[in-house]
C-alpha cells in the first residue's frame, strides 16, 4: 500500500513539475517576447526581463532580440547618372520595435532580412542611378588644395565641391526605405555604403588610363630631366671657355710682361757694355749648336768674328 502511495506521489510530482515548466519562462535583457497560441498572438508583449507565466501545452513563447541587428545586401552592379557601372555594396543596422506587427508581417527574422533585402536594394539603386559618381564618391566638405595637384589631375578631374556627396546620398536612402519599415514593425537605424567599385570591365579600363597617364607623366619629367641637363651642360661649356679664354688671356699678359721684361734687361745689359754683350749672345750661340749640325756659311760671316780673332798673333 505504501509502495503505490509513493508511485503516486511521484507520478503527482513529476506532473506539477512538467506543468509548472511549462508554464514559466524566462526573458532576458536582450529579449522580448510574445505569446502565441494556436498561432495566433495572446496578450501584451513581455518586455521586462525576469520570470514570466503562460498556460502549459497550448502557449508558446516567441522571442525576439532587442539589439540592434545587422543587415548586408548584395554586391549589386548600379549604372550611375553619368551612365558608368559601379558595383555598391550596402550595409544597414535595425532593431525590431514593435514584436506584434514584425510577427504578423514577416514572422521572424529570416523574414525580416528578405524584405529588407528588396526594400534597401530597391531604395539604394534608385538613388545611385540618379547621381553622378562624383556625388557617391566625394563627401559633401570635400576639400582639396588645387595648387598641390599635377597637372594632369587638374585638367581630368571635376575639383568643384559635390552638390550633396556621400553622407547626404546615404541619409537620403535612410529616409526613403524608414518610411516602409513601421508596417513591418522595425525601425532601421542606419544605412551604409561599405564599398564601392568600377565593374570588372570598366575596372580594367580605368587601370590602363592610370598606367597610360603615369607613362605620359614620367615621359614628362624624363623630357624636362633631358632639358635640364642639356641646359645645365650647356652653361659648364660656356663656363669652362670663360675660364679657358680668361686663363689664355692672363697666360698672353704674363708673357707679354715677361717677354717686356727680358727685352729691358737685355737692353740694360746691351747699353751697359755693347762689345760683351755681343760677345756673350754669340758664346750662347755657339753653345747652342749641337754636334752634329752643319753650317753653311761663308769665310767672311760675322758669326765666325770671335773664332777668326783668337787665331791672330
Amino acid at each position: 500500500m505504501k509502495t503505490i502511495k509513493s508511485g503516486v506521489l511521484i507520478i503527482g510530482v513529476l506532473v506539477v513539475v512538467t506543468i509548472l515548466s511549462s508554464s514559466l519562462f524566462v526573458i532576458d535583457q536582450a529579449e522580448q517576447g510574445i505569446i502565441v497560441q494556436f498561432g495566433e498572438p495572446v496578450g501584451e508583449v513581455a518586455t521586462r526581463p525576469g520570470l514570466h507565466w503562460k498556460l502549459p501545452f497550448i502557449q508558446e513563447v516567441r522571442r525576439f532580440d532587442k539589439r540592434l541587428l545587422g543587415w548586408d545586401g548584395d554586391v549589386s552592379q548600379i549604372p550611375t547618372l553619368g551612365r558608368e557601372f559601379i558595383v555598391v555594396d550596402t550595409t544597414a543596422r535595425w532593431r525590431i520595435v514593435d514584436p506584434l506587427q514584425f510577427l504578423r508581417s514577416v514572422r521572424d527574422e529570416v523574414g525580416a532580412r528578405t524584405r529588407l533585402d528588396d526594400i534597401i536594394d530597391s531604395v539604394v539603386r534608385d538613388i545611385v542611378s540618379g547621381a553622378d559618381l562624383e556625388e557617391i564618391v566625394r563627401s559633401h566638405d570635400w576639400d582639396v588644395d588645387v595648387a598641390e595637384l599635377e597637372e594632369v589631375v587638374r585638367e581630368d578631374v571635376d575639383l568643384e565641391k559635390p552638390k550633396l556627396g556621400r553622407e547626404r546620398l546615404e541619409q537620403q536612402m535612410l529616409i526613403a526605405a524608414s518610411r516602409l519599415m513601421p508596417e513591418l514593425g522595425i525601425e532601421l537605424v542606419d544605412v551604409r555604403i561599405k564599398r564601392i567599385n568600377y565593374i570588372e570591365s570598366v575596372r580594367r579600363q580605368v587601370e590602363s588610363r592610370m598606367i597610360s597617364e603615369r607613362q605620359s607623366i614620367a615621359a614628362r619629367f624624363r623630357s624636362e630631366g633631358e632639358g635640364r641637363s642639356q641646359e645645365i651642360l650647356g652653361q659648364m661649356e660656356r663656363q669652362l671657355r670663360t675660364i679657358r679664354s680668361e686663363a689664355e688671356r692672363q697666360a698672353e699678359e704674363i708673357r707679354g710682361k715677361a717677354d717686356a721684361e727680358a727685352t729691358r734687361i737685355y737692353g740694360a745689359a746691351y747699353g751697359a757694355d755693347s762689345e760683351f754683350f755681343s760677345f756673350f749672345r754669340t758664346l750662347e750661340s755657339y753653345r747652342a749648336l749641337g754636334k752634329n749640325t752643319t753650317l753653311i756659311l761663308g769665310a767672311e760671316a760675322e758669326f765666325f768674328r770671335y773664332l777668326e780673332s783668337t787665331q791672330k798673333p
